[in-house]
């Protein structure tokens, strides 16, 4: 259940990111990109919404992928 828990908080961190990607929806890789950074590094926050899984991703920048910091960089994050 917390997996796929940290997949939808990914996905919705996805969907965040931009409006015009919000109505396109994330990509599999790019779910793929941020989902084990999330399970990571964010569980905490998990249940705290959205914004504070980006919060948590960008205040652990230097510890995300590079597949994930590409994803947010491609999103204005």
């Amino acid at each position: 259940m917390k997996i796929k828990s940290a997949q939808l908080a990914a996905f919705a961190l996805c969907l965040l990111s931009t409006s015009a990607f919000a109505q396109q929806g994330g990509t599999e890789a790019e779910k793929a990109a941020c989902s084990p950074d999330v399970k990571k590094l964010c569980t905490a926050v998990i249940d705290q919404g959205d914004l504070a899984i980006l919060s948590c991703l960008q205040q652990n920048r230097e510890k995300i992928s590079k597949a994930c910091n590409q994803v947010l960089i491609e999103h204005g994050q």
